[in-house]
């Protein structure tokens, strides 16, 4: 056996089985849907694409695989839109709530599948309307409002790929993904609400078009109110449009390898990647694995995927899988620390920080699907802030994003799931589509930080440097055998695919980032290759040391990278955001340095422990260790523009050059 590429040093023994109750009422309990799976994988997915999607038309062949572009369900005519809103309706589950919907300032509205279908519906006309025909583009920048999963449902009515973009991203960003796709219609709003303000979106529209040649016309929803910049010839509101449109719109009977959208990712290079996602096989997969890893009742579960839709998570599981599987959820539009206007009071520091366990106890939500590092901002503003509700409506609970450390683990499980609740750790990726490696709640037996084991039809593989297995130990995550809602290709560029994804390791899809086997086969990710650190020639993870410095009971969330350093080649620089209640000092860090020693041993000892209020983050909650080397190693700051607050940056590093360092 090949020795492992990443040596591991975090050892997690808890384990939490799912509980006698939540097995006794899980619509699944039992390893069958596994055995399937094993047994014959291709019959597995033909079973699930017949039974969660409908069709027009019955597909011919299940897989076409021609390394590395794969084509599945092919023959088969289906509608996204069809099966989100049509088929609920005439099933008679019209007036079954699709969406409760809550604005950040306090206003809210509920959409029936009815309403939602007839809303769609006509939208979808107003596009035609426009010039919008089957194969063309549609840039969609909006913030968290129900006229987005419209405009996107309107869209894969008709056959016309849609390109969100996050609504956070700047001009340029906005502009460049419109060039590459070659959009011919924006839809936007003239803004949103966010922290208690708005903010502003049709100025940075109209910026990115002016930068543009192939935007004909631009939709603009009335959310905000504020002025704007109006162009007679280009711009139109929603409302208007809607007013004098039909709410008769057939849907189109599309390929199961049609275009259902374009997500832009960001790529080593300055140009970011257009990811391409097709019909069939991204439905048939975000559809099963929303019913099975969230334990999907739709009767009486009211689901909350807590995240934008600008990102993927959004697509797969807040639009698309519950849509598909007739759900009800709850979609809210702004921070967790924005309370509802009547308990705004004070500064704003002084606001209560409980919007979402708020959210959770009104609306009764059943399951919750957030990020860590979301969970490790709650763990930092304490517990209080959730025992003021009652969240015993919550009976599964999920993270996504990123690896979760095991003490944020602990905090979800106790604080929000009351010790009741499985927890179901995703992996998975833009390019997959949807869930690829996660507990099954009624099934497995979870530990605290692994995401446990690939999903029923999912194969992976953690291989060393040379491309060969991994039984146990570190390594590189890959992927062996394709699956639905894989990435068909990047828009415009099939080389740039193939040399990305399916270069380093042939007839492997490389995900890019490292993961270990423990002893009893769990698979752990240990966050992006690019962030694994090399100390004195010891290949460490980040996520591994992270996960040390937040089981100090002082640390709610840490951030590590890899300085170089002209002894060990790369020194370890841990940032650390300290629990309410614990004030820095020298004592304090030598004291966490000192932690991560014991439990990771020597090796991993932070040569310094920066103490901070906060880690520099983008809108969408990722952190830039990227910022954090150019801070640790005294190089001027890269790009900022995609920050959430870029003040951070300052004050950490007026905070690193103060903190002591090891001999």
């Amino acid at each position: 056996m090949s020795e492992p590429t990443i040596e591991d040093y975090y050892v997690e023994n808890r384990t939490f089985p799912p509980s006698d109750h939540f097995q006794a009422n899980a619509i699944i309990a039992d390893r069958s849907l596994y055995e399937e799976a094993e047994a014959d994988r291709l019959g597995f997915w033909a079973r699930q694409a017949r039974e969660l999607v409908t069709w027009f038309d019955d597909f011919e062949t299940v897989l076409e695989w021609d390394l590395p572009f794969a084509k599945w369900f092919v023959g088969g005519k289906l509608n996204v839109s069809y099966n989100c809103l049509d088929r609920h309706v005439e099933a008679g589950q019209g007036d079954k709530v699709a969406f409760y919907w809550e604005g950040e300032p306090g206003d809210t509205r509920t959409i029936t599948y009815n309403e939602l279908f007839e809303e769609v519906s006509k939208f979808a006309n107003v596009l035609k309307d426009l010039g919008v025909e089957k194969g063309d583009r549609v840039c969609i920048y909006m913030p968290m409002i129900l006229e987005l999963p419209v405009a996107m449902l309107a869209c894969s009515r008709i056959g016309a790929p849609h390109s969100i973009v996050f609504g956070g991203f700047s001009a340029d960003s906005l502009s460049d993904r419109i060039d590459d796709a070659s959009a011919k219609v924006l839809i936007t709003a003239d803004g949103g609400y966010r922290r208690g303000d708005h903010f502003p979106l049709k100025d940075t529209a109209d910026a990115s078009v002016s930068a543009t040649s192939t935007i004909e016309n631009v939709v603009v929803v009335r959310r905000t109110g504020q002025d704007v910049e109006w162009n007679e010839t280009v711009d139109h509101w929603y409302h208007e449009l809607m007013e004098t449109a039909s709410s008769h719109c057939p849907p189109e009977q599309l390929e199961s390898e049609d275009l259902l959208y374009l997500l832009y990712t960001s790529g080593t290079t300055a140009k970011p990647k257009g990811i391409m996602h097709t019909t069939g096989g991204y439905l048939t997969q975000v559809a099963f694995t929303h019913k099975y890893i969230f334990d999907l009742q739709p009767e009486s579960d009211i689901y909350w995927c807590a995240a934008d839709i600008g990102w993927v998570t959004g697509h797969s599981y807040i639009v698309y899988g519950p849509l598909a599987n007739g759900a009800t959820s709850v979609m809210y539009e702004g921070t967790p620390d924005t309370p509802r206007p009547e308990f705004r009071e004070g500064d704003r520091a002084d606001w209560p920080k409980d919007r979402l366990w708020d959210i959770v106890q009104r609306y009764g939500v059943t399951q919750l699907y957030t990020a860590p590092t979301a969970i490790r901002t709650f763990m930092k503003w304490g517990a209080e802030e959730v025992e003021r509700h009652d969240l015993s409506s919550l009976r599964v609970l999920g993270t996504v994003g990123e690896p979760i450390n095991p003490e944020a683990w602990m905090w979800y499980h106790k604080h929000i799931g009351s010790e009741q609740c499985p927890i179901v750790d995703t992996w998975w990726q833009t390019e997959t589509g949807g869930h690829m490696i996660t507990p099954m709640p009624g099934v497995t037996t979870t530990k605290p930080g692994s995401a446990t084991h690939a999903i029923p039809g999912v194969v992976v593989e953690v291989v060393d440097d040379k491309g060969d297995k991994v039984e146990k130990g570190g390594g590189y995550l890959t992927i062996t055998e394709p699956w639905p809602a894989m990435l068909r290709g990047i828009w415009g560029d099939p080389d740039r695919y193939k040399e990305t994804y399916w270069s380093e390791y042939p007839g492997r899809y490389f995900a890019g980032d490292g993961a270990k086997i423990d002893d009893d086969g769990y698979i752990w990710l240990l966050g992006r290759v690019d962030d694994v650190m090399n100390v004195s020639g010891h290949r460490i993870s980040t996520t591994e040391v992270e996960s040390a410095l937040v089981d100090h009971l002082s640390v709610a969330e840490a951030a590590v990278v890899g300085a170089t350093d002209d002894t060990t080649g790369q020194a370890i620089v841990g940032y650390c955001i300290l629990r309410g209640g614990n004030e820095p000092s020298d004592e304090l860090r030598e004291e966490i340095r000192q932690h991560v020693a014991t439990k990771l041993g020597a090796i991993a000892r932070p040569k310094v422990v920066v103490l901070v209020p906060d880690l520099p983050k983008t809108r969408s909650g990722k952190i830039m260790r990227r910022l954090l080397r150019d801070v640790a190693e005294g190089r001027t700051l890269g790009d900022t523009t995609t920050l959430a607050d870029a003040t951070v940056v300052d004050e950490i590093r007026l905070r690193a050059a103060e903190a002591p360092q090891e001999d």
